[in-house]
């Protein structure tokens, strides 16, 4: 058919191969990769990554324009924000308008740009809710007087222009930024790709680094870091990062840090009135009350958001007691809830050449000064050429008042004044097309005058102003007042304070529990259990037939409990976790993997620093810290190595001013010697402590029966059955020999069961 219509047409089959020649093929996978990649680079020059200039995305710069457009200048009244919208997307930006209204009211949120861009008045949203803002038909808007400093010299021949979308109309290429905004409110997006995270600087060090570097090319990083000391946001929640990890983020234009809210304690209260940037306060109530129900938190009572419009953040947590340790609370916050986050940077623009590009420090301000140059320059450049068009008019009235009345005969005579003009006064068709159009009150003599002061102004102006341009180093003063002024006017010291790191730590399941005392009984037959309070008198407990109190140990549910075995063994069981002292208890065999025959000598609890005189009956022993018993092993560790036929004798806590061990022997000898003598082991053998002949201590003829710590003023009490021997300071003296030594009898006593310290009435 097709070839029936082209004879009909006149038109040959070789005519239509030739025309099929004419145009390309091209397979489906090239096209959609083409496709692609042309929507790819769209998202990334022209919407998501901003640019190095300005510091704006193109919405965002369209968005200003057209505020300026409408005279929406700082100074101006406010009009709605739908008036300003309507005109961004009908002349600059053909997308939705609750795109280009949320992108308006990100520049309006203080809590979102350290430096806002517009000024709005109504409802722009919280910190707690960003998105809680009016419609647009509700809220107003204009230009903040920081945004001048993007757009004062836009019509100055500055930039380049180029066609809207429709070609009806022309909208700037870049703004002639006057500061490095980027680093000032820094910016995320999210392209194809890639993607950029610049967080806020605070102006002042922005300021002095980029002189810094306008006066020094050849400064290095580390000199910019004595400046800038790291990102700064609109409040004052500490930032999280080290010299290192800062070295890193400016050096690469990549690397991360974290925020920490602010607080501080009053009375039984947190007061949280500092968030990180974009936390809401209403989802951390809610993470914190979630702890709450699981019955993580039980330590806190409430919790109130006490915000208001003076205060915006005050997150108040109300605690149990003022003995709850509130800076471990806030740690375990820090680490379980958005009260602190982690943020990256990547600084990725979009460079002068037109590509995106991820800069450091150094370079980034490089960067901008090159573009801040030209762009001086160029308005410079356009100055100057006002200048000389306004001289050369100036030239032409001044020409015509030395014969004013020959120009009047002129114009009134002549049927072509212009050209008689030219010819009679050798102007310019520009200066006679001036000339003609003056006013017959311009033709006074003060006229004149003003004429010759503007012209000598024009001429002063006009050297100025090609020295500059001749001169690399006024441009660069120039430029460095330009700055300098701005600080004057905009500066602001650093809210943010730089902190090297953070001690956030989710709770254990033991930081968790009700902290109370607690009293833990250990059984002859191996039977545990705990007591609540201090108070109580284990050997006034129950015990299962013919078993008995062995050891007993006080401290808190909180703490691990430590149990020592014959065989030198150290086993830990949490404290909470033992059966309540109201009934028997249960085997201790039944949480732990023991030796068989073993027997549970001693309980221990206490703090991790806490010091015990560990010993057997060989006479051996050691100080160790309670640290080094502790195991989460159901088998235990090996704590004591026990020479051969001897067994552990029971620990005894050390307190700080004990000075003295009293050791004694079943046969009743007693050695007393200073505490210092005796060595501070993680584990181990040991040294000796009483010397026991080894065939006396194989055969049991003697052993070590007892050992106890003295401070300088307690007195000693012996006791053998019924009886007791009590040794005060002055009586125990004589007993004071050399570690390691046999010791000295006490009268006739044999068999001692006990030595307990007695403390001095002023200790008591």
């Amino acid at each position: 058919s097709k070839k029936r219509m082209a004879r009909k047409k006149g038109i040959t089959c070789k005519d239509l191969i030739m025309i099929k020649d004419k145009f390309d093929s091209i397979s489906l996978k090239k096209y959609a990769e083409d496709s692609y990649l042309n929507y790819a680079m769209y998202v990334i020059l022209d919407r998501a990554l901003p640019n190095i200039g300005d510091g704006l995305k193109p919405v965002q710069r369209r968005i200003l324009y057209a505020m300026s457009e409408l005279g929406l200048d700082a100074s101006s009244k406010y009009k709605k924000s739908a008036r300003t919208v309507g005109d961004v997307i009908g002349k600059f930006h053909p997308h939705g308008d609750s795109a280009a209204y949320e992108a308006m009211v990100l520049m309006a949120q203080n809590f979102s740009f350290k430096y806002p861009l517009v000024d709005g008045q109504g409802n722009w949203g919280s910190q707690d809710d960003p998105k809680s803002f009016a419609a647009m038909r509700y809220t107003e808007s204009k230009l903040t007087s920081f945004a001048n400093l993007l757009i004062s010299e836009l019509k100055s021949g500055t930039v380049d222009w180029q066609p809207n979308f429709d070609g009806s109309l022309l909208e700037p290429v870049i703004f002639p930024s006057k500061l490095p905004v980027i680093l000032l409110n820094g910016t995320s997006g999210i392209a194809v790709g890639m993607a950029t995270d610049i967080p806020s600087h605070n102006i002042n060090e922005v300021i002095d680094a980029t002189v810094k570097i306008l006066e020094k090319p050849k400064s290095e990083l580390n000199d910019l870091l004595k400046i800038i000391k790291g990102p700064d946001f609109s409040n004052a929640a500490p930032i999280i990062v080290n010299n290192e990890e800062l070295h890193e983020m400016y050096s690469t234009g990549r690397g991360g840090f974290k925020i920490q809210a602010q607080w501080k304690q009053e009375k039984n209260s947190i007061i949280i009135n500092s968030l990180p940037y974009q936390a809401s306060g209403s989802k951390i109530l809610e993470q914190i009350a979630e702890q709450m129900l699981n019955k993580k938190l039980p330590m806190v009572v409430d919790l109130a958001d006490e915000g208001d419009h003076e205060d915006p953040i005050r997150l108040v947590i109300t605690l149990k007691s003022n003995r709850v340790n509130a800076e471990d609370l806030m740690n375990h916050l820090f680490a379980s809830t958005d009260l602190q986050k982690s943020y990256r940077m990547n600084m990725n623009l979009i460079s002068l050449k037109g590509g995106p590009k991820v800069f450091p420090l150094v370079d980034l301000l490089k960067e901008w000064l090159a573009f801040r140059k030209d762009t001086v320059k160029r308005k410079l450049e356009h100055r100057l050429d006002q200048v000389n068009d306004r001289l050369h008019i100036l030239e032409g009235l001044l020409s015509i008042f030395i014969d004013i009345d020959e120009v009047i005969k002129i114009i009134r005579k002549s049927d072509e004044p212009k050209n008689d003009l030219i010819k009679a006064f050798k102007l310019s068709e520009i200066q006679a097309n001036a000339i003609l159009e003056i006013k017959l009150r311009q033709l006074a003599k003060l006229e004149q005058i003003k004429l010759e002061d503007e012209k000598n102004n024009l001429d002063n102006e006009q050297i100025e102003i090609e020295k500059v341009l001749k001169s690399k180093a006024r441009l660069k003063t120039l430029i460095k007042k330009e700055l300098i002024e701005i600080k004057e006017m905009f500066g602001e010291e650093r809210k943010s304070p730089i902190i090297e790191s953070s001690n956030a730590k989710v709770f254990s399941e033991e930081d968790t529990l009700v902290t109370e005392p607690i009293t833990v009984v250990l059984s002859k037959a191996g039977w545990i259990r705990s007591a609540k309070g201090h108070d109580i008198d284990p050997h006034s407990l129950s015990y299962r037939g013919d078993d008995n109190l062995q050891d007993f140990a006080r401290g808190k549910s909180n703490q691990l409990a430590v149990f020592l075995d014959s065989n030198g063994k150290a086993y830990s069981i949490p404290s909470h976790s033992l059966p309540s002292a109201r009934g028997m208890g249960e085997p201790i065999t039944g949480r732990l993997n023991a030796d068989s025959g073993v027997q549970f000598i001693s309980s221990i609890i206490g703090e991790e620093s806490s010091k015990y005189l560990i010993m057997n009956t060989a006479g051996y022993g050691y100080i160790s810290e309670f640290k080094n018993m502790t195991s989460n092993k159901k088998t235990g560790r090996a704590f004591m190595k026990l020479p051969e036929h001897a067994k552990m004798l029971k620990a005894i806590p050390i307190r700080k001013d004990h000075t003295h061990i009293a050791a004694v022997s079943n046969i009743g000898k007693l050695l007393i010697f200073k505490l210092e003598e005796l060595p501070i082991l993680g584990k181990g053998k040991g040294n000796k402590i009483i010397n026991i002949p080894k065939d006396k201590l194989s055969t049991g003829d003697e052993f070590m029966a007892h050992a106890q710590v003295l401070a300088d003023e307690s007195s000693l009490m012996i006791e053998v059955g019924k009886r007791s021997v009590t040794l005060k300071p002055k009586d125990w003296n004589e007993y004071i020999l050399s570690r390691a030594k046999r010791g000295k009898k006490v009268g006739k006593l044999i068999n001692i069961e006990r030595l307990t310290e007695i403390l001095s009435p002023i200790e008591e």
